[in-house]
């Protein structure tokens, strides 16, 4: 995988509570990949909130299991064919998501002894994006990466440090949430990237759109939809418009 297509994961665990945009993101997951524009979302505030029986800390597999560039030829993305190595291939990292005032507390390390149980739980569940995010990157980079942290001043901004003098910048500029039962969560998020590198920065924007299920054992499985779109200047930004560029389709399974 390359390391500027990475955040198609790693964005993905990422509002107070926004809009619920009742079937609309039901609808656009049972189109895929038949996708012809952008999701419908709201300006973000503050971090996404999780249903409870997310919160803990878990060993997630995801699997990519397909992959299109509805585009091509005429335009692609960087590093899409190089993917295809992905392809029914299991990667598998931890993650956690805790409750929000543990967060609010404590901007270093969690160690995962003061993890609270379900049982225990009070406070709103967020994902804890930068512990989340180093461990899959790292899943999939090794050692190429050196650090993932969530800025001070905006929690909705992401910043991947990697050892050849690259920083990757995500930042959240849309999302909206559905929840039609206690044991189904959709959430879809828009983020802006921008990639530092010596030889030729690059952005564009990705959306994550992820359906949770809550399983009758307690673990948690999901589909996850990523799709790229291009941003100006890019040469076929115009071409493009708000059609997506790639899009990918993950199964996500978390268990404790």
């Amino acid at each position: 995988m390359a390391w500027y297509l990475l955040p198609l994961l790693l964005i993905g665990f990422l509002c107070s509570t926004s809009a619920v945009l009742a079937g609309t993101l039901t609808e656009r997951i049972a189109a895929f990949p038949d996708w012809h524009d952008k999701p419908t979302v709201q300006a973000v505030k503050g971090d996404l909130i999780y249903p409870d029986w997310m919160v803990g800390t878990w060993k997630m597999t995801s699997t990519l299991k397909d992959m299109v560039a509805p585009l091509a030829p005429e335009v692609t993305t960087p590093g899409f064919d190089g993917n295809r190595d992905f392809l029914n291939t299991p990667v598998t990292c931890q993650v956690r998501f805790v409750p929000n005032n543990i967060l609010e507390r404590n901007k270093a390390v969690i160690p995962f002894l003061s993890l609270p149980t379900k049982s225990l739980t009070k406070a709103l569940v967020v994902s804890d994006r930068a512990f989340n995010g180093l461990s899959l990157a790292k899943a999939y980079l090794g050692d190429r990466v050196i650090r993932v942290w969530v800025d001070a001043q905006d929690s909705n901004r992401l910043i991947t440090k990697f050892r050849d003098n690259r920083k990757l910048f995500s930042f959240a500029t849309g999302r909206s949430v559905e929840q039609l039962d206690p044991d189904h969560f959709i959430a879809s998020e828009l983020f802006q990237q921008f990639f530092q590198a010596p030889e030729k920065p690059y952005k564009n924007q990705v959306e994550t759109t992820t359906a949770y299920t809550h399983q009758p054992d307690g673990s948690v499985t999901a589909d996850q939809f990523t799709a790229v779109y291009l941003n100006s200047p890019h040469p076929k930004a115009f071409v493009a418009g708000d059609r997506p560029v790639a899009l990918y389709r993950y199964t996500l399974r978390f268990v404790q």
